[in-house]
């Protein structure tokens, strides 16, 4: 990695620009997920999902601190701790709801799933699931996508709403019939495995833009140093007390249950 790709790097992350990306892409992400496949497609969150929105909403915060000053170093403390934190617990949160939808969808019919959280347990114990239930209640199974449509809404649903959920009363015919794929004929990448890629850009994104800020100058070594100290604390203190745990027994169903330990 040359050093003037670096030092491009390190002024293009000084400026407002790379900051509004990310604030624009994660807000748009969670609003897409609410408005069109929750409130629009009928594809209820899961608690992983709900958890994912929060996840987005780290991230954006963090961008948001820098997006106001984006040259000042403390600034860049938070925003590149909330960047990293979000990213982490974004990860984390795809590849447990990529497991239970695999195990979900793996074609054994003995499979089925119990013991999904309908209350929330968010970091540091915040009420989301209270102050925001639209956004932030899990009202969806554990790795089941596919549209649940009130038959109340049977007779309202438009043409584009019945190419994606299908026609009643069955709605076996629509692009999304059997859960949520970016594409649908060939069942590939679910919407854990897309979140994760999301995620993973913005780590990549967020990685390039921090190194090129540490070697900027010898004040930043030190920043990033604190930055480092801040990002594993939030992670620390903020872990949920009892975090889910994925058990398959011996009649293949899946539980998901609290381990207070």
């Amino acid at each position: 990695m040359s050093y003037n790709f670096l030092e491009k790097i390190c002024k293009w992350q000084d400026t407002r620009m790379p900051w509004a990306i990310i604030i624009f892409i994660t807000i748009a992400l969670v609003f897409i997920a609410h408005f069109l496949f929750q409130k629009y497609l009928f594809m209820e969150p899961c608690e992983q999902c709900v958890y994912i929105r929060f996840d987005m909403l780290v991230i954006a915060l963090g961008a948001i601190i820098v997006f106001i000053s984006p040259k000042s170093d403390i600034a860049k403390i938070f925003g590149y701790t909330f960047g990293f934190y979000g990213i982490w617990l974004g990860i984390e949160h795809c590849l447990l709801l990529n497991h239970i939808h695999e195990a979900v969808h793996s074609g054994n019919p003995f499979t089925g799933t119990s013991g999904c959280r309908e209350i929330p347990i968010y970091p540091f114990n915040l009420h989301l699931y209270e102050w925001l239930p639209q956004w932030f209640l899990p009202s969806g199974e554990c790795g089941i996508d596919a549209p649940v449509v009130p038959e109340s809404a049977y007779a309202t649903l438009s043409f584009f709403q019945k190419i994606f959920i299908g026609n009643p009363p069955n709605f076996g015919d629509g692009l999304y019939s059997n859960g949520w794929y970016l594409i649908p004929k060939w069942q590939f990448l679910n919407m854990a495995m897309c979140c994760l890629i999301i995620f993973i850009c913005c780590f990549i994104m967020l990685f390039l833009m921090f190194i090129s800020f540490v070697f900027s100058k010898k004040r930043a070594r030190v920043l990033a140093i604190i930055i480092f100290i801040f990002i594993v604390t939030l992670k620390i203190t903020g872990k949920s007390r009892t975090p889910v745990l994925v058990s398959i027994n011996d009649n293949c169903e899946i539980s998901l249950f609290l381990n207070n330990a």
